[in-house]
């Protein structure tokens, strides 16, 4: 399949491609280190945070674990608002931590307000900022100000899976506590990588937990550029790689992304189809089904034409498909990809 449309795995940024074709790096060594202390700083200005950013090798869900074992213990209250397949995700790891929660439902691709966390009597707030499953983004700072008016002591964790290096992202400055996100998304790498971006005010709530999630094991390891377990340390260099190339113009950059998922949707409104979120995310463009057409029959049309699309999750599955340009893709590639949407639509609608 030439056409990776889906939103993770992406397709990859040349610059991870060329750090992976390198032989294999031993992780003890004196150049893995200072390439694992280099792909932390990168990854602290990506954040945005004068904090710490801790690599773990898994994926982001695994980060999203770390980050609320090693934030709240069990038994403390927390707020969960679930409004897609990643933010239930959220409150079913906080049930598994043994925490108190309580649940905001909302129909999937609507998005939670601020006056909706308002509430007091919480450690912790706990969202997704880019809903991959409904493409819906929610409003980061303003919640997150919400929930701190009522709550000052209370920290907000952040899902930034699919934001990061996709939608501008700052941790202190938006009011966020931790975030996790992970390699194989905005980052335009591989799966294998998962990130925990800790503020300053997080690093003093830390608190050792479990065994192989213990951030407090972490950040004494990585602070010296070795991690505590074997680490993914050739995904290392192409993180590194592609955050060297990106940063600089990151402006730039998440304009191209902006533009990108805006000409899918646009196509997507030329061809009839309702979006699904009421906040759109420039990271996935989520469409319903046209009426009469099963989700395989509009897989299979862009299969035919090389391309691979996402179907829907939780109670959207059979309901939306979804694409995304959230990997490599220049802005004529994406003119291409915009083309293949129009063919492969016309190839599934009844005739008119």
């Amino acid at each position: 399949m030439d056409w990776l449309l889906t939103p993770g795995p992406v397709r990859l940024h040349p610059k991870a491609l060329e750090a992976l074709a390198r032989p294999q790096l031993h992780h003890r060594t004196e150049p893995a280190r200072a390439l694992f202390l280099r792909a932390r700083t990168l990854l602290k200005a990506a954040f945005r945070t004068e904090g710490e950013v801790l690599l773990l090798t898994g994926s982001g869900t695994l980060a999203m674990e770390a980050l609320v074992r090693g934030l709240f213990a069990p038994g403390e209250r927390v707020l969960v608002p679930v409004y897609g397949k990643f933010s239930e995700r959220f409150w079913e790891i906080a049930e598994a931590a043994g925490l108190s929660v309580d649940r905001l439902d909302y129909p999937y691709g609507r998005v939670p307000r601020p006056e909706d966390v308002a509430k007091g009597g919480y450690r912790g707030l706990l969202l997704v900022h880019s809903e991959t499953s409904t493409g819906a983004l929610v409003d980061l700072p303003a919640l997150a100000q919400a929930f701190k008016a009522e709550n000052p002591e209370g920290l907000v964790g952040a899902d930034m899976v699919t934001s990061l290096l996709v939608k501008e992202v700052a941790l202190e400055a938006f009011g966020v506590d931790a975030a996790a996100s992970g390699s194989q998304k905005g980052l335009m790498c591989p799966p294998g990588l998962g990130f925990v971006a800790l503020s300053p005010r997080a690093l003093e709530a830390l608190r050792p937990a479990g065994y192989y999630l213990d951030l407090t094991r972490e950040l004494r390891a990585q602070r010296e550029g070795e991690s505590a377990w074997t680490p993914a340390i050739n995904l290392v260099g192409a993180v590194a790689a592609v955050l060297e190339e990106v940063l600089p113009r990151l402006e730039e950059h998440l304009a191209l992304k902006a533009w990108q998922n805006d000409l899918l949707y646009r196509v997507g409104e030329e061809l009839g189809l309702r979006p699904v979120p009421e906040v759109r995310s420039p990271a996935v463009a989520a469409f319903y089904l046209p009426e009469g057409v099963p989700y395989g029959r509009v897989k299979e049309a862009f299969a035919r034409r090389g391309a691979v699309i996402a179907g829907g999750q939780g109670p959207l599955k059979g309901r939306i498909f979804r694409l995304s340009l959230m990997g490599h893709y220049t802005r004529y590639e994406a003119l291409g990809v915009a083309a293949l949407f129009r063919e492969a639509l016309a190839d599934t609608l009844p005739p008119s």
